[in-house]
């Protein structure tokens, strides 16, 4: 069976994905990726795992293509995306304190003959964070490329309350009980 060819050029992605002990090549998808917020964040997130698989379709026809993403969104339904520089991450962070931030983590395997598909949520409960503690986490954990900008692996664990999830892996970025779960579908062997 031919490698997988992972949409993505996350290293914690790639990390997470390495985890299931399957040969995979990673490759950047190029495509205009927009986040509307006026989709539903589940929806969202399953539309661009989507589309970022489909950009490598004609060009790997003899593999499966696994495309991932992760949509966030406060329980007021402010969009949380990467927020790309410190400042962003400050502010996202005191949006989010003292509330739910949902995680809409997706992901979507596909050949030119079938596509499957599977979206995680999980709800995150952050803590009512003084700006002091943002500002020293930012500092600390320099989240500016992570979705509603913390990175749970790290010192980002210390902001919240609690996490209901039924796969903890998904905060990252890759639910992969639900992609182990694809990938047992369509023939590969996990574990």
């Amino acid at each position: 069976m031919n490698p997988i060819i992972f949409a993505s050029t996350s290293s914690y992605k790639q990390q997470q994905l390495s985890a299931l002990g399957l040969k995979f090549q990673a490759v950047a998808s190029q495509f205009d990726e927009f986040h509307d917020a006026t989709i539903p964040a589940e929806t969202l997130s399953l539309q661009l795992s989507k589309q970022k698989a489909q950009a490598l379709q004609s060009k790997y026809p003899q593999h499966w293509i696994l495309g991932s993403d992760q949509v966030a969104m406060t329980d007021n339904s402010v969009l949380l995306t990467k927020p790309g520089s410190k400042e962003n991450a400050v502010k996202q962070l005191q949006a989010s304190r003292g509330r739910k931030v949902s995680f809409y983590s997706a992901v979507t395997l596909l050949n030119n003959h079938q596509k499957l598909e599977a979206c995680n949520q999980t709800d995150v409960y952050f803590r009512d964070l003084t700006d002091a503690e943002i500002e020293r986490y930012v500092e600390a954990d320099n989240p500016i490329d992570c979705a509603g900008s913390f990175k749970v692996e790290a010192l980002g664990i210390s902001l919240f309350e609690r996490i209901d999830s039924n796969d903890p892996t998904a905060l990252i970025g890759l639910p992969l009980i639900a992609l182990g779960g694809l990938l047992r579908q369509i023939g590969f062997a996990v574990p």
